[in-house]
């Protein structure tokens, strides 16, 4: 008989950008279950602000700490004042405390067709900009404060969720294609620059999963249909699948494993 394989068990912290729902919240959940206090950044408004509240009384029901941050991440002001309060957090801990992961989950841009018959549906110039600033510039900047602040270290991991839409042409996805393909261009070079320092960066492509990110997609209905035909399981990819995938990855033994775009998606994308 074989026994089943030991729960991984991480020490440290996480910072994860997007917490209150989706990939985020899963995956907070996840590696707080494993062993890391959270810090999460997330901007809800009042009406689903209770989201983020679970999350939180989720990690701490099981004796981990949690900091969540109800701001913008791609402000820099609000990043500064976040990465400064960590910087505090950290130093204050009994031990003192380094950032074992950072995931960038930030699911927020313009879905708006490049050409339209009325101009005015078309995307503007401003809604480009920020769908990229936010969805896939921001990682870069986040790194960066995090690295020079010396809140991670080696062992660390990085990761940022991407889309098959990263290489696809889909209705009304355009700036969030661009956003998708510009995230992993960022990933392969901080894994460069990143190597000497012993971290690691990595991009997860999860198959389509009902996210409330996900479902604002025009047309969502019919891309959940072709996922669920196409996977080989015959079901979509779940926030949970993504986040036990992450917390293997944060593992140590998962050092060599740098400047990829990986799938979670149970062979979703390899059936045509």
């Amino acid at each position: 008989m074989i026994d089943a394989p030991a729960p991984i068990r991480l020490a440290g912290w996480a910072l994860v950008l997007g917490s209150s729902s989706g990939f985020g919240a899963a995956t907070a959940r996840a590696l707080a279950a494993a062993g890391l206090d959270i810090f999460g950044v997330h901007l809800d408004r009042r009406a689903t602000l209770p989201a983020a509240e679970r999350v939180v009384a989720d990690i701490e029901a099981l004796g981990r700490r949690a900091h969540f941050f109800n701001v913008n991440a791609a402000d820099a002001d609000r990043r500064a004042e976040v990465v400064a309060t960590m910087e505090r957090v950290l130093a204050d801990a009994s031990q003192p405390g380094r950032l074992r992961v950072l995931l960038h989950s930030l699911a927020f841009g313009t879905l708006r067709p490049y050409i339209a018959d009325e101009p005015k549906e078309a995307v503007t110039p401003a809604q480009v900009s920020m769908t990229v600033e936010v969805m896939a510039h921001s990682l870069v900047y986040w790194a960066q404060d995090v690295v020079a602040r010396g809140l991670m270290g080696s062992g660390g991991r990085i990761f940022a969720m991407t889309s098959a839409g990263g290489t696809r042409a889909l209705p009304y996805y355009g700036a969030v294609s661009a956003a998708k393909a510009a995230l992993e261009s960022h990933v392969r070079q901080l894994a460069v620059e990143l190597a000497p320092r012993g971290i690691t960066a990595n991009a997860i492509r999860a198959g389509v999963t009902a996210t409330p990110a996900a479902q604002k997609i025009p047309g969502y209905d019919s891309l959940e249909d072709s996922a669920r035909r196409r996977n080989p399981s015959g079901r979509l990819t779940t926030p949970d699948d993504v986040a036990g995938a992450l917390v293997a990855l944060a593992h140590e033994s998962t050092a060599w494993i740098t400047g990829n775009v990986i799938g979670v998606d149970g062979g979703e994308d390899i059936v045509g």
